[in-house]
């Protein structure tokens, strides 16, 4: 008689509840910008109507993710005025916020987290009853870039990461047209994970569409084209109907800023970056009279940034019809 296979799901709800405690333990850390803009975000998208959300300039925390992440904001401030009537009032004060203000904010990331146990916990029971490793699933749950970059830092990339592992369990269970669908949302929450768009495109087409016949595997594609199209419109169309879509995307894609945003940036230019501090090191080390700028990689201020030391120097300039160019500066 085959013995029986135990389920991990209790010991994933142990692991997490155990990173539950630690993350309540950080409740008192450092109080970064990236806290003061989801704070003034929580405000913003409780105060002001939403045709008044990517036109607000009252704050230098201007609203620049998709508007599902929007919406997710607006969300988590409904039980905010129960709380306190501040924490969803603009302006936003620049005092440092109450022990009650830090505490809501701290707690609807690790609410939110709960999103990434139910992916977690999915993936764990795995297709046809296969069982994971306990040791890789409590990885998930306990990683430290999580504990420091979303409970001392402050973001909420465990509740995206939940969404991200819950398209994967779809896709893994066979549901490929749910699973293109959650990670179309994931997309409209946060657009740096249009990074994946080629590699969901590829599998999703050869996997759902492909090797069906021609017109059973054009019906799919249709089928699939239309259930993210419906995920885009959902999102986006608002806002169109408002006549802000650039706006929107002005803010989405802020090539205003420059190459570089507080003196990092997570494309090609990062290696543009690399390089010049690489030749600036070894010009200083031939005696050579390099002036090196100082890095800031946790300013977080918009603004246009020229770091280099050695290679050409650019800026952003606009045309009179307002497109974007690159100028050499230099």
């Amino acid at each position: 008689m085959a013995a029986a296979v135990t389920s991990p799901a209790p010991a994933v709800v142990w692991a997490f509840a155990a990173a539950a405690c630690v993350k309540l333990l950080l409740i008192p850390t450092y109080r970064s910008t990236d806290f003061d803009v989801h704070r003034y975000w929580l405000a913003l998208t409780h105060a002001l109507p939403a045709r008044r959300w990517y036109t607000d300039a009252s704050s230098q925390w201007t609203l620049d993710y998709p508007p599902f992440f929007a919406y997710f904001s607006r969300l988590l401030a409904l039980p905010a005025p129960l709380v306190d009537a501040s924490l969803v009032s603009l302006p936003v004060p620049d005092a440092p916020p109450s022990f009650a203000y830090l505490l809501y904010l701290r707690l609807t990331v690790a609410f939110s987290d709960l999103l990434l146990l139910v992916s977690v916990l999915l993936l764990a029971t795995g297709a046809h009853r296969r069982r994971r490793p306990f040791l890789a699933l409590a990885l998930v749950l306990w990683s430290p870039a999580l504990l420091a970059v979303d409970h001392v830092h402050f973001q909420y990339n465990g509740f995206l990461l939940g969404l991200l592992l819950l398209s994967l369990h779809f896709l893994e269970q066979g549901r490929d047209l749910a699973g293109g669908v959650v990670f179309a949302a994931l997309l409209c929450s946060k657009h740096l994970f249009l990074v994946a768009v080629p590699v969901y495109f590829v599998y999703l087409f050869r996997h759902y569409c492909c090797g069906r016949g021609v017109v059973r595997g054009l019906g799919r594609l249709v089928l699939m084209g239309s259930g993210v199209a419906s995920v885009f419109a959902a999102a986006f169309v608002p806002f169109l109907y408002y006549g802000q879509m650039q706006q929107l995307f002005n803010r989405m894609f802020p090539f205003g800023r420059g190459l570089c945003h507080a003196y990092w940036a997570p494309n090609f230019w990062v290696f543009y970056i690399t390089l010049d501090k690489i030749l600036a090191f070894l010009l200083r080390r031939l005696g050579f009279n390099i002036q090196i700028p100082e890095a800031s990689f946790t300013g977080g201020l918009v603004g246009n940034s020229s770091p280099f030391a050695v290679l050409p120097k650019f800026h952003v300039i606009r045309c009179s019809r307002c497109c974007l160019r690159t100028k050499n500066i230099q």
